[in-house]
């Protein structure tokens, strides 16, 4: 009983201890929850063990050179730390290993380094804390993520582009609402999306550059103990610049700003994804996801095709969004550093990047290879007998000298009549002139238009005149 009554206790004692969950190894460090369903290998290895501790090493050996350089440490010393670990691979278990003792990551990476470097080993890390190490390898792991997304964009705008020209002049109904409204082309859809995608290049351009900052400024950023030389020599061969004004961390309003552009990234993902759900619908069926040889897609009803990549997406789209607001909770930190910040961003930082990584190379895809059926547009653009150029008479009364309001009246009551026809299934076979055909025999409208001046008011290429104008805007490059 006393045996049992003991056993009990240690384990009570264990579970209130802040490290009982650390008992086993954690997964390592700022890997986040990928998975290889929705990681592509280049953004992964960005966030490898083996790549953070490389970079570690080299902020850590660059330090070592310029205190060299200004005398603080022996040049012959600082020459042996890159000779003895320029080329070694880590042991992530053993520093998982000495981790689970130290309970300080960076420790445990100085301790492992210390193994193989020897007595020169204390030297390293001199006047330093660990933010100037974390901090600085974040910003490199960032800007590294910031160019395969900026690489991921150009392709996605040269698949886009490609489609536009394509279907320039391809006619489709325009939708407000979801209902239709005028004419546009499948060519204007693609340019729209080109013009977004061209502003989401710019933003990430710019949060790389805001996140590329470097901080080795020692405990609370005061210099105390380091040379400010260090930290403009360590930024200039990381690829960084000095942080201006550090505390302890680098300040985190630039990660929220990292994060934030790629939430707004993603939801312009997810606004073409929407899009192509819509055109796919089985009512409208304008453009279809490519379905391959062998692909099913229902385990219930064989002759589904279903929209599955594109609804993907739009979840991909969600989860990056959902990474922004904990990036801004970052923010506020307890005066010159806390650690409140870090077990976000060692989730956020991974899984945002191979999340948005992953959609925009899939939402490439999908658009090089988007089925586009010119045919059932033209067929859903006449489909309302013709109404997409109401707003045409519209103004052409006005122009003949009839009011706006009793402009409005002529055309809408002959439109709405339209409307029940449809309602009812009672369209004539050629659905496009119907409206046409009640505006002629509607005395008010006949009255201040000839026939021939209605037929031009249904003329589907007046909308298109401006088509190049709007190319000329959108493709600048």
């Amino acid at each position: 009983m006393a045996g049992g009554l003991t056993r009990r206790r240690e384990f009570a004692n264990r579970m209130r201890s802040p490290f009982f969950l650390e008992a086993t190894p954690p997964p390592s460090p700022s890997r986040g929850r990928m998975i290889p369903r929705y990681s592509r290998k280049e953004m992964t290895q960005i966030w490898e063990p083996q790549t953070r501790f490389r970079i570690w090493f080299e902020i850590e050996a660059h330090a070592c050179d310029a205190l060299a350089e200004l005398g603080v440490i022996p040049r012959e010393s600082a020459k042996n730390i890159w000779d003895k670990a320029d080329s070694v691979t880590f042991d992530v278990d053993r520093i998982d290993e000495i981790e689970r003792v130290t309970k300080h990551d960076v420790i445990a990476f100085l301790t492992h380094l210390g193994e193989f470097i020897g007595p020169d080993s204390r030297f390293v890390h001199q006047g330093m804390t660990s933010s100037d190490v974390l901090d600085t390898c974040l910003a490199v792991q960032l800007s590294r993520a910031a160019d395969l997304l900026i690489a991921d964009v150009d392709a996605l705008r040269a698949a886009i582009k490609k489609r536009a020209y394509e279907h320039k002049f391809t006619p489709t109904i325009g939708r407000s609402h979801g209902i239709h409204a005028e004419p546009v082309t499948f060519g204007l859809k693609m340019a729209q999306a080109y013009a977004e995608f061209t502003r989401a290049r710019e933003r990430l351009v710019q949060a790389r550059k805001e996140i590329a900052t470097c901080a080795i400024s020692g405990a609370v950023g005061t210099f105390a103990n380091i040379d400010p030389r260090v930290e403009e020599y360590v930024a200039h061969k990381m690829g960084l610049i000095p942080e201006p004004a550090s505390t302890q961390v680098i300040p985190r309003d630039r990660h929220a700003a990292f994060f934030a552009t790629l939430a707004v990234v993603a939801s312009s993902v997810e606004r073409l994804a929407i899009e192509i759900r819509h055109l796919q619908r089985t009512e409208v069926l304008e453009a279809e996801e490519y379905f391959s040889a062998g692909q099913k897609g229902s385990s219930a009803m064989p002759h589904k095709r279903n929209p599955v990549l594109t609804e993907n997406l739009t979840g991909l789209a969600r989860l990056v969004r959902g990474m922004a607001a904990p990036a801004m909770e970052n923010v506020a930190l307890w005066h010159e550093r806390d650690i409140s910040h870090s077990s976000v961003e060692r989730m956020i930082g991974p899984d945002a990047t191979v999340t948005l990584d992953f959609a925009l190379a899939r939402l490439t895809n999908v658009i090089e290879n988007l089925l586009v059926y010119p045919e059932n547009m033209r067929k859903n653009l006449d489909k309302l007998g013709g109404l997409v150029h109401s707003q045409r008479v519209l103004l052409a009364l006005t122009q003949k000298g009839v009011s706006r309001e009793d402009s409005y009246a002529f055309v809408q009551r002959n439109a709405m009549r339209v409307w029940q026809k449809a309602f009812e299934g009672e369209l004539a076979g050629d659905a496009a002139n119907d409206f046409r055909a009640l505006l002629g025999a509607d005395p008010d409208v006949s009255a201040k238009l000839s026939p021939a001046e209605l037929d031009e008011l249904f003329n589907l290429s007046y909308h298109f005149k401006h088509v190049d104008t709007i190319f000329k805007r959108v493709f600048v490059d």
